[in-house]
Parts: C-alpha cells; structure tokens; sequence
C-alpha cells in the first residue's frame, strides 16, 4: 500500500508539473509520466490480488481499496473486483460476542 500511494503521490506531482511550459514539449518528461502510470497501475494491481493472512488484513485491504476509489472516483472492472471481495467471503468471522 505504500508503494502505490508514493505512486499516486509522483503521478499528482508529474500532473501539476505538467502545466509548467518546459513540460510541454520534454519527451524525457512525456516518458517518466507514462512510467509513473505504469508504477501506480502496477501497484493498485499487486493491492487487487494480494491475498490477506487474516481478517484484518481482508478488512484494511477493503477499506484501502473503497478509500482509492473514493479519491480517484474510479472504479474496478468486475475481476477486479471479484479479486478484492473473494477473499472476505471465505474467512470466518473473528469477531468475540
């Protein structure tokens, strides 16, 4: 989860930088935003299947992935998430009554 916020965070970075007129014309600068893209799609992927140790990790790994889309106002395709919500369908409640 880290390594995909530190992406979020360079891709939010990169966007403002954009703007700047230099940018606009920087193929090195058009490449390293492509490459952030591709950080930030391959970390939220890697968060998508990482399969949890216990109920708390299934319950963070929800709470991350309902926050990311909040944020982002995107959404999952039907895999996707299938992948997020198999692994809470499976696992016994621990909670203590």
């Amino acid at each position: 989860m880290e390594r995909h916020i530190a992406a979020q965070l360079a891709t939010a970075d990169a966007v403002r930088a954009w703007d700047e007129p230099r940018a606009a014309s920087n193929v090195a600068y058009a490449n390293r935003l492509l490459d952030v893209g591709r950080d930030e799609e391959a970390c939220r992927l890697a968060i998508i299947n990482y399969k949890p140790r216990g109920d708390r990790e299934s319950r963070l790994k929800l709470a991350y992935m309902a926050a990311y889309l909040i944020a982002t106002r995107g959404t999952l395709q039907p895999s996707q998430m299938n992948a997020v919500l198999e692994d809470t369908r499976d696992r016994p409640s621990t909670s203590v009554s």
